[in-house]
């Protein structure tokens, strides 16, 4: 690990009304990532829509989902990053541990921060996913920022 920090950012994105994930973060094989910061977003308009549910699970499939390039932080490093994420599933991951799942107000947002020494740790080949079901449709936008 080199200290290289950098973030998966999506425009927005349409929630739906059936579970779907939003961002899937995929560590290079035999290469661990760090993920230090997970924040989402939401341009919802009614005061008394029901929540948002927000997951960040691991996911063992990959899904069907559009390439998102991560950005580093630090544009005078001069490494490469690793990592990729993708973005907006059509078909969705196979989940198999949920680490977190809040219920989010759609006019509001959640950032979830890493207490110190205690990242969501990405083995390598592993993946990450945040995903949200709505039961009214919404725009989204997510941010996870990772070390690698």
């Amino acid at each position: 690990m080199a200290g290289l920090f950098a973030n998966a950012q999506t425009a927005e994105i349409a929630s739906g009304t059936s579970k779907k994930t939003l961002v899937q973060l995929i560590a290079a094989a035999n290469h661990r990532v760090l993920v230090h910061e997970i924040s989402i977003s939401f341009d919802g308009t009614s005061n008394v829509a029901q929540p948002v549910l927000v997951e960040i699970a691991r996911q063992s499939t990959a899904g069907t989902m559009s390439a998102l390039t991560p950005a580093k932080v630090d544009l005078d490093s001069g490494e490469t990053l690793q990592t990729t994420a993708t973005h907006t599933a059509s078909a969705e991951p196979t989940e198999t541990d949920v680490l977190r799942a809040e219920n989010v107000h759609p006019q509001t947002g959640y950032t979830w921060v890493a207490s110190y020494g205690r990242p969501i740790i990405v083995n390598g080949g592993d993946r990450l996913g945040v995903a949200v079901t709505a039961a009214e449709t919404v725009n989204a936008v997510v941010c996870v920022g990772f070390e690698e």
